[in-house]
């Protein structure tokens, strides 16, 4: 039903994009906020059959998808409040001093536009990270059209949003080229798009690999751009002595909630967690275990995760020194996700890459450190992360500065590499 799109149609798109900037970087910011307002309303009148289509191509619950829809119409109108308000414009206006010596000018400067900005689609977001999700809205605020990718799992998901967008382009008068609305199930539209001359910043949110490669494309061209990209994390647990002792079933009881759920298909998912070798973490262990075992499997996403997450958790498992703790004792079908826990100790995760990497599913390896010195070098080796927790008493933290310290690095080794923070007042320069 959808087919790639051309060379030739990519071009013609491009230059819609770039001639629509000309234009649109020149509306109020009032016409800019009504036009996000406008989108939200089209989303909302999209009604129960954009529900039900993406039920069908996400296998998402309907009470998820509902409330996703409902934050992504709070951020199309958060964003839009927030560009009328124009405080992330950075004015500033230094005026002359003529009698200093010598004469200080007059300097005005503010923040203005980019240009078109290409967004990729995430697959486990269908509403708030896709077509019309932050990126789209931020970009919009900050005066830039937009190009959008569809992601190929959800393309008709996509596809009645941008139909929404188009719909409230055309009622706001917005240029011709402000939205466009492409395909590819291959890496050839996206690197086309992300290598175009008119395209001026990307937004991405989905995997280390794809987004790293798309920073790489937008870093290799004659013109250098910014590539906003939200990736795959493990998002690392600390478990410390003196609040695993005291809350060891709770803390069990809480990530036998998290791990499985949305099918491990979310973002912070915990992927790792990190204890010390005591008795206090083989009744978590146990506990977790136990639970894990009474949780049923659920469809993910689409084939493409489902084949992922059975070869990168195979390869996990057979790695020297991982073992399994537990897993759902439910049958689970092809096309769903079995809930898994595995450990192995502190040295062999220090001494393998291959357990630091992301398994995007309700999967997690719980590694056990022989000491607080064992623990801090397993959170020094660690590569940027989205997210790193603490479970902690006060105490904990008062002892264990070196970890604390260590575990700040985690999140800004991520952070210094791919920053995607702010995004409104970054798509401006």
């Amino acid at each position: 039903m959808f087919n790639d799109s051309s060379p030739k149609e990519i071009e013609m798109i491009m230059q819609q994009a770039w001639n629509a900037f000309h234009i649109y970087r020149k509306f109020s910011l009032q016409q800019r906020a009504a036009f996000m307002k406008a989108i939200a309303i089209e989303l909302e009148n999209c009604g129960d059959e954009l529900i039900q289509t993406a039920m069908q191509e996400t296998h998402l619950p309907e009470a998820r998808l509902r409330g996703e829809r409902a934050r992504t119409i709070f951020q199309l109108n958060s964003y839009a409040e927030a560009c009328e308000k124009g405080g992330w414009l950075e004015a500033r206006i230094d005026t002359a001093i003529p009698d200093k010596t010598p004469p200080k000018p007059d300097i005005r400067k503010m923040l203005v536009p980019l240009g078109p900005v290409v967004v990729f689609g995430a697959s486990n977001f269908p509403f708030a990270y896709s077509t019309a999700g932050g990126d789209t809205a931020s970009a919009f605020a900050a005066g830039c059209p937009v190009i959008v990718k569809a992601h190929p799992a959800h393309a008709q998901t996509s596809e009645m949003v941008a139909q929404a967008i188009l719909l409230a382009a055309e009622k706001c008068k917005m240029p011709k080229g402000i939205f466009a609305h492409v395909y590819g199930a291959g890496f050839e539209v996206g690197k086309a798009l992300v290598l175009h001359p008119h395209t001026k910043a990307v937004g991405f949110t989905g995997s280390f690999s794809g987004g790293k490669q798309l920073f790489d494309w937008g870093n290799q061209r004659k013109e250098p751009i910014p590539v906003f990209a939200e990736m795959g994390s493990t998002n690392p647990v600390f478990l410390l002595p003196q609040k695993l002792a005291a809350s060891a079933h709770e803390i069990a009881a809480m990530y036998a909630g998290s791990i499985p759920l949305g099918v491990g298909q979310f973002c912070t998912n915990p992927g790792i967690i990190i204890g010390i070798e005591s008795e206090a973490l083989q009744t978590f262990m146990h506990d977790l275990g136990k639970a894990i075992q009474q949780i049923a499997p659920a469809p993910m996403l689409h084939e493409g995760i489902v084949d992922a997450y059975k070869k990168n958790k195979g390869n996990a498992l057979l790695q020297e020194d991982v073992h399994l703790v537990a897993e759902s004792e439910t049958d689970v079908k092809e096309n769903e996700g079995l809930p898994t826990i595995a450990t192995a100790s502190g040295q062999a995760f220090i001494n393998n890459p291959v357990l630091h990497l992301e398994v995007f599913g309700p999967y997690s390896i719980i590694i056990r450190c022989k000491d607080m010195h064992e623990m801090t070098e397993v959170a020094k080796q660690l590569e940027g992360q989205l997210t790193a927790t603490l479970m902690a008493t006060e105490n904990d933290i008062k002892e264990n500065n070196e970890l604390v310290e260590a575990v700040k690095n985690i999140w800004c080794r991520w952070h210094q590499t791919f920053c995607q923070a702010d995004r409104l007042s970054k798509l401006e320069q």
